[in-house]
């Protein structure tokens, strides 16, 4: 009989356990949002964790928006979270929303990132070294930059050094695209050995597809090297606490981006997949990253997710 009673007491405790856990977050984390600039390194980052938030019973949603708009959707609370703040390219929607406490950083989740202009080999081999060297090569530049998405911040900064004809690049243009056009345009380029300056960022493919320099000159606007924060809405790892502790848990390396994003775009797969993939050949990482997170209804994280897998 006290057997029995041990074993039901036991029960018991589990259940209340369990319902706890359940209850510990409001009803609205249910759904989790996480802003998507549509670039190819938060595509794996937010496949992450999507794929494991999905595992861990959560739905989740991914509207693809602009920085700036995925800022004060983070304001207004109408994105949970963001693991794609650049810093420093992002310096002034930092300070307008996070040093202000508006957004809460939640984590640096990338470190030793590269986020500049850069030229091919060939180019700087030609003399193009810095942002000063620009200007003396602009004829066989066209006389232009090509950049990302209207409205990033990189693109913000390289106008800037246009309007006030820094480094002599007052009569230049800047040709505003999706990272994937301005890439099809590099490619083109280098292929017929033509001068092409270029918004370049590490980690990405990029890096091992083309023989590319980052140029220097530019830290005023782009830093000597940089990071890559996650970012929530005010109060949101307080009233979601078990997702604020994955987002929070959620650190990446250069090599793990690179890996993922050389498969999407050179191995002929789906993100989710090469990211799946990763997961399943990185157990380890996979259990340090559930440290301590529960499944939403206050199960075992790790085996929810394999089970996924």
């Amino acid at each position: 009989m006290k057997t029995i009673n041990a074993a039901l007491a036991s029960a018991l405790l589990l259940t209340t356990t369990l319902t706890l856990n359940a209850q510990a977050e409001d009803a609205s984390c249910a759904t989790v949002k996480l802003g998507d600039p549509g670039w190819s390194d938060i595509a794996v980052t937010n496949g992450v964790a999507r794929i494991l938030l999905n595992g861990l019973g959560y739905r989740t949603e991914t509207p693809t928006l602009a920085v700036p708009i995925i800022f004060a959707g983070l304001h207004k609370g109408q994105i949970d979270a963001f693991l794609g703040n650049w810093m420093p390219a992002q310096q002034s929607n930092y300070d307008k929303f996070v040093a202000a406490g508006s957004v809460d950083k939640v984590t640096q989740n990338l470190a030793g990132t590269e986020y500049t202009l850069a030229v091919p080999r060939y180019a700087y081999d030609a003399g193009v070294k810095t942002f000063a060297d620009l200007d003396r090569h602009a004829d066989k530049f066209k006389h232009t930059l090509y950049g990302i998405a209207a409205g990033s911040p990189a693109n913000v900064s390289i106008q800037q050094m246009i309007q006030s004809d820094e480094f002599g690049l007052g009569d230049w243009k800047l040709v505003e695209s999706s990272e994937q056009a301005m890439l099809v345009q590099v490619g083109r380029a280098v292929k017929r050995k033509d001068f092409v300056v270029f918004l370049g960022w590490t980690p990405h493919p990029m890096n091992v597809q083309y023989d590319m320099v980052y140029l220097k000159g530019g830290e005023k606007y782009f830093g000597e090297s940089g990071s890559v924060n996650t970012l929530a809405r005010k109060g949101y790892a307080q009233q979601c606490p078990n997702v604020g502790r994955l987002l929070a848990n959620l650190q990446f390396t250069q090599e793990m981006e690179n890996s993922i994003m050389d498969q999407v775009l050179n191995g002929n797969t789906s993100n989710d997949a090469a990211v799946k993939a990763w997961l399943k050949a990185n157990p380890a990482t996979l259990e340090g990253w559930l440290q301590g997170v529960n499944t939403r209804d206050g199960g075992d994280a790790l085996a929810a997710v394999k089970a996924r897998l």
